[in-house]
């Protein structure tokens, strides 16, 4: 069956980092892969990154008629995945699940307080500091928009000292809570996992054939 995956680049919303190696280890598993970006966050604040994903996603779904569109990133590229496939492309259900490498996921999470330091790339994000009761804030953070049963694919380092792997298992806890069905897997290494590892692969084609 014919599927196309979308692919969102990683960069802390700030950057634009190559991921032909990563849509290359996608297209490896049969899927038809689209690499799309957006404005960084020195050009426009949230949610205009979504804005801009949703409108490839978009173009990428009419290019394809009919054939399953799931989204996928690494870091930054990998939050914003999970925000299209969690809200869909136009409604939530219009994406068929989701992969996310090493994702950036709740600015206000208790064990990560450099996510509220002014500066940081959350703060660029949002143009401001991310603070409780703040709507852009909760805007930003995928756990508040859970809900829709998406299956959903989380992928991280346990020895990640730039994202927490916390983010991750936070967000599944928060998925599973809801009905979602969640595959997590916690490996040893940093941010920037290898993809083409044995283990990765078959966790990936896994969840692909769920």
């Amino acid at each position: 069956m014919e599927r196309v995956l979308v692919w969102v680049h990683g960069g802390a919303w700030r950057e634009r980092h190559a991921g032909e190696g990563s849509a290359a280890v996608m297209a490896a598993h049969g899927l038809d892969v689209v690499t799309v970006t957006h404005r960084l966050s020195g050009e426009a604040t949230w949610p205009a990154q979504l804005d801009d994903v949703r409108a490839a996603a978009r173009k990428a779904q009419a290019d394809h008629p009919g054939v399953p569109l799931l989204a996928a990133g690494r870091s930054s590229g990998a939050h914003l995945a999970l925000h299209l496939g969690l809200r869909g492309i136009d409604a939530p259900g219009d994406v068929a699940a989701v992969i996310a490498c090493s994702p950036p996921l709740d600015p206000m999470a208790a064990d990560w307080p450099e996510a509220r330091v002014p500066g940081n790339p959350w703060a660029r994000l949002l143009g401001h500091v991310p603070a409780a009761g703040d709507d852009a804030t909760a805007d930003v953070t995928p756990a508040n928009h859970v809900g829709s049963g998406l299956p959903v694919l989380l992928l991280h380092g346990a020895d990640d000292t730039v994202v927490p792997p916390t983010q991750a298992l936070d967000l599944a806890n928060a998925l599973l809570a809801s009905g979602h069905p969640v595959t997590t897997y916690l490996m040893p290494g940093g941010h920037d996992l290898d993809l083409t590892r044995d283990d990765v692969r078959q966790v990936i084609a896994s969840f692909l054939a769920g």
